[in-house]
């Protein structure tokens, strides 16, 4: 059997956060967003802070790294989109800026994610090296795509949803 590097904190983490992508994904699946007022949403936001709050103590190479700077970037967004739609601020734009945030939180959630699995798996030969390995900057790059994809046809979805609505209180 091979040996797991990971701590007892750090197998806590990496479940926390693959049941946040989990419902992540389940949400975006189901209602074509990750929304904070499904009991989906509540879940993708409750795991997400925890996952981001037992980042902290986990210190592979002794100090403070760019997983640590990606969390806090998600607890930062996180109010802004949970609250968007009660921000006066962005006006009729609430909801497409909700739509754009929460798809963020989970965009940089899966940067760390994307290099501690491409580093770690398999246990036996991981397939990159590091964060600089091609085989990590094309997982990025993947994900970067995905995350304009993903976010371009929300938003699509979206403005129709709302044309629609539009047009049956108009007739």
């Amino acid at each position: 059997m091979m040996p797991n590097h990971l701590s007892p904190l750090g197998i806590f983490h990496t479940s926390i956060s693959i049941l946040a992508v989990l419902a992540a994904l389940f949400a975006l699946v189901r209602f074509g967003k990750i929304d904070p007022k499904t009991g989906v949403g509540k879940i993708y936001i409750a795991l997400t802070i925890l996952s981001c709050l037992t980042a902290f103590p986990i210190m592979k190479t002794g100090h403070f790294s760019a997983g640590h700077g990606l969390a806090v970037i998600v607890l930062l967004l996180l109010p802004i989109g949970i609250f968007a739609k009660s921000i006066v601020f962005f006006g009729r734009k609430a909801e497409y800026i909700q739509t754009i945030v929460m798809s963020a939180t989970l965009f940089f959630s899966m940067i760390p994610a994307t290099i501690e699995t491409l580093t770690r798996l398999p246990i036996s030969h991981p397939l990159a090296t590091g964060p600089n390995d091609p085989i990590a900057k094309t997982g990025l790059m993947i994900l970067v795509l995905l995350f304009v994809v993903g976010v371009l046809y929300q938003l699509i979805k979206l403005k129709s949803r709302k044309k629609i609505v539009t047009q049956s209180t108009v007739s």
